[in-house]
């Protein structure tokens, strides 16, 4: 680290930029808030009132101050916005999804490339509780080889909003929303499946785009073959689901409840608070012994923490560690995302070619 802090510039103060941008980045030793482009200086000065509030994107990038620059719009203007940034020699933090498809991530990618500069995507989900812990429960081997993941993101939110997230303009519906984080996650844990199946639906009265979808993703090669995982997400669920459900050849594993962090940021809560990240929910394991009986036992949840995200980001631009999330990944995510819309457009399951 050095003894300037890095600047970081942030388009958008909406749900995402105030909520998870603002408050997580500025958590970070060595990383500073320093300017918001926004409509809205009222509303970012409430919040952040030494911070400086620009009119346009091009304001923003335009700023020699600024080392970094984190895009928080709407989906549709991800692409044009950190390309701009890429353009005027900014390191680059995306929301997800990282882009309208694939061949918009293939041009930021290479852009980035081009300028030798750290371009990430935001993917938080990669350090909730509940997902960490499934990973260190994956990796101790007690279940035995995996055979079948569930993952759940359910929600009762009966109510169709008038926001984009829920209007029919490009980037919209659940799947590029939350589908984005289970895709993610189901990557992270087995690498890239074999064949891709995808129905959604808009099941809510009014909804004018989808607020459910249930994908199926096999593995019929590799190391995690047979496997089969379930991502699953509703906004329609007054009774949730498990939020993950593992069977392996030895046992199972059940976690209920979500990460705890969003909630605590929608609360004006700002990491580092006093247990930031705890989940009071246990998982559990119910294991086979040797005579055929099941075993119960808790599995505590280890804390989650979205701060980890910006201090890879910092170290990244310092040079003192990896991307969390390069543009390789990111690429290939879209790649997915995009062969689950032709899913859900045709009805069948897609093969995905492997590398």
């Amino acid at each position: 680290m050095t003894s300037t802090p890095l600047r970081a510039g942030l388009v958008g103060y909406g749900f995402a930029g105030q909520t998870f941008h603002a408050p997580v980045l500025s958590a970070v030793p060595g990383l500073e808030l320093a300017a918001v482009a926004s409509s809205q200086p009222h509303k970012v000065h409430a919040d952040w009132p030494g911070v400086a509030v620009v009119p346009d994107v091009a304001a923003l990038v335009a700023r020699s101050d600024i080392d970094l620059v984190v895009v928080a719009t709407p989906n549709a203007q991800h692409h044009p916005v950190a390309k701009a940034a890429l353009e005027a020699g900014k390191h680059v933090v995306v929301d997800k999804p990282f882009t309208l498809d694939v061949t918009e991530a293939r041009e930021l990618e290479l852009l980035s490339q081009r300028n030798n500069r750290v371009l990430a995507v935001y993917q938080n989900r990669r350090f909730d509780a509940d997902f960490l812990t499934l990973q260190q429960v994956l990796a101790s081997g007690e279940l035995g080889r995996p055979v079948y993941l569930e993952s759940h993101f359910d929600r009762f939110r009966p109510g169709v909003r008038e926001r984009w997230r829920e209007q029919p303009v490009p980037g919209s519906g659940l799947w590029v929303d939350l589908g984005s984080h289970l895709l993610d996650q189901a990557v992270q844990l087995f690498g890239r499946p074999d064949t891709l199946q995808l129905d959604t639906a808009a099941l809510r009265d009014g909804a004018l785009v989808e607020d459910y979808f249930h994908a199926v993703l096999r593995y019929e090669r590799g190391p995690h073959a047979p496997l089969r995982v379930v991502l699953h997400a509703t906004t329609l669920a007054a009774h949730a689901a498990p939020r993950y459900i593992v069977h392996g050849t030895r046992g199972s594993y059940v976690k209920h409840g979500v990460d705890p962090q969003e909630d605590a940021l929608r609360a004006g809560q700002r990491p580092p608070a006093e247990g930031w990240g705890a989940d009071p929910l246990d998982g559990e394991f119910t294991l086979i012994g040797g005579d055929g009986a099941p075993q119960f036992r808790a599995v505590p949840t280890q804390a989650g923490n979205y701060v980890d995200y910006y201090v890879a980001i910092r170290d990244a631009i310092l040079g003192n560690g990896p991307n969390p999330v390069p543009p390789a990944q990111a690429v290939a995510l879209m790649e997915l995302l995009d062969i689950g819309r032709q899913s859900a457009a045709e009805g069948r399951a897609i093969r995905i070619e492997r590398p």
